[in-house]
């Protein structure tokens, strides 16, 4: 009887099949079941985003990590004043901030409330007056 693997050249055939799973590699999103994939429908809206930016610029200078907002500008390729329209979102307060961090995304059309709306609020120093000025301002762009 013939060897079914021997190919007439002296040499047999051996074929092996192995399936290979990495132990500590890293995980593919189909893994995790549906209740744990909890990506919220919408974007982020864009002056949720500034103010988040604004923080960490905030920490990236207090550390020397930048010398200033110039060296900020340079980076982001955009110019000071710019840079500095979005650092003044620091100077409203903490409640507002934490607000603005915290809208709910933008699901259909344009956002409800943008940037340039903000940066009057943010101009003024008395906390209570700002806490006014973005109540009024909720109370017309949110509802």
């Amino acid at each position: 009887m013939k060897n079914p693997a021997f190919d007439g050249t002296g040499l047999s055939r051996l074929e092996i099949s192995f399936s290979f799973k990495p132990k500590h590699g890293r995980k593919n999103g189909n893994d995790l079941r549906d209740e744990d994939r909890c990506i919220e429908p919408g974007n982020i809206p864009r002056v949720s985003k500034l103010m988040a930016l604004a923080i960490r610029f905030d920490g990236l200078v207090r550390r020397g990590e930048v010398r200033d907002y110039a060296d900020l500008a340079r980076l982001g390729y955009v110019t000071r004043a710019r840079i500095t329209q979005i650092m003044n979102l620091l100077n409203l307060a903490p409640d507002i901030q934490e607000a603005i961090l915290f809208l709910p995304r933008t699901v259909k059309g344009r956002d409800r409330l943008r940037e340039k709306e903000v940066r009057p609020i943010a101009a003024v120093s008395h906390w209570s007056r700002q806490r006014k000025m973005w109540a009024k301002l909720t109370a017309e762009r949110m509802s």
